[in-house]
């Protein structure tokens, strides 16, 4: 698998450094003199791709929505004087027509296009006969099929050099971060796309300049494949999104301070005790699914009581009690709390799905 997602980096043409692919630039073009200033700073850092917001989709009217094309000779200009490869947001076809018209190298496609099949459909249908990549941020809302979807649309107009871009979900909750990251979702489209290269942005994760290094490197402890950073001269007094942009020498010591992993080594000693621990693993897992399959054995029992008795099959007080105790059992057993409702949350939900097939069998047979 790492062998196959090196060979779409290749086929880039990024070169050889992409252990992590580096794409980084600021939120919004401003000028042309700030587009030169960010890159030139930028290509020192050894930066594969410059990215900037051209078109700037905003959730409400009267906020900066980006200077439009007249931006793009900048992004030209840039990519003359520096050799350095640019990145622009494309959110319909006469964005594609202008980037490529413009030499823009890669485009990529924003949470809230790729939450409508619609606008991705119009997309891919004006990429057809070219050879562009392109990157596919998640949608706004936790949708791994919506993600999926999206980028199979792009692969279906003939593009065969695309990648998935993690910046996190909107949230009614209040939380730590600008998008929750949900990090399951990321993992379980790549276990359905395994040859698709993943990136994670921490800026609109974050949201906040001072979570960018933690979040980069749990994306690097989850063997990503790159970095996409909002980077500014001037971050205070951005056009948009000033507090989750840094400075060219604050993503240098990010970068400095990334730890790398590697996927496999070659060390037999490692590699013999991570398949004894691993074998223990297996043998957990079994146990649980044993035990979960009783579990609902029971629930089902209990289910034909309630039928029997006419009674409701949601009890909120005995669920309000077996997630209190469990909370407190796992807060013992060193567990979150975050992890132990959403694993008795899905047991509780699995045990009415049985119960309600049996209540439904029981009103037919009456």
């Amino acid at each position: 698998m790492e062998n196959e997602k090196n060979s779409i980096f290749k086929s880039w043409e990024i070169g050889s450094k992409v252990n992590p692919l580096i794409i980084a630039g600021p939120c919004s073009a401003e000028s042309e003199s700030q587009i030169m200033s960010i890159g030139t700073k930028l290509k020192t850092l050894g930066v594969n791709v410059f990215r900037a917001g051209i078109w700037k989709p905003r959730t409400r009217p009267n906020s900066f929505e980006g200077v439009g094309a007249i931006g793009l000779p900048w992004l030209k200009l840039l990519k003359q004087e520096l050799g350095i490869k640019v990145a622009v947001e494309v959110a319909n076809a006469k964005h594609v027509h202008e980037a490529l018209k413009a030499d823009v190298d890669i485009l990529w496609i924003g949470a809230r296009t790729s939450v409508n099949p619609f606008s991705i459909q119009e997309i891919a249908d004006s990429l057809k006969g070219t050879d562009v990549p392109i990157l596919v941020k998640n949608p706004i809302n936790p949708d791994v099929d919506l993600w999926q979807g999206a980028i199979e649309r792009i692969i279906g107009a003939g593009i065969d050099k695309i990648a998935a871009v993690h910046r996190g979900f909107s949230s009614f909750n209040n939380t730590i971060y600008r998008n929750v990251p949900m990090w399951e979702l990321p993992i379980e489209l790549r276990r359905r796309m395994p040859d698709i290269p993943m990136i994670c942005d921490p800026s609109h994760i974050g949201g906040k300049r001072t979570m960018i290094q933690e979040i980069s490197q749990k994306a690097m402890d989850l063997n990503y494949d790159g970095l996409m950073i909002e980077c500014h001269t001037d971050p205070d007094n951005a056009w948009s999104d000033a507090a989750q942009q840094i400075t060219p020498a604050a993503l240098q010591n990010v970068l400095d301070q990334l730890i790398l992993k590697v996927l496999e080594v070659d060390n037999p000693a490692v590699k013999n005790e991570l398949k004894e621990l691993r074998n223990q693993i297996d043998h957990f897992d079994n146990e649980l699914i044993g035990v979960l399959q009783q579990r609902m054995k029971v629930a089902s029992q209990i289910g034909e009581y309630k039928s029997a008795n006419n009674i409701t099959i949601l009890q909120p007080k005995r669920w309000h009690e077996i997630l209190t105790r469990s909370l407190e059992i796992g807060a013992n057993a060193n567990l979150s709390s975050e992890f132990m409702s959403k694993i008795f949350s899905a047991i509780h939900q699995e045990s009415i799905n049985k119960q309600t097939a049996i209540v439904k069998d029981f009103d037919v047979k009456k």
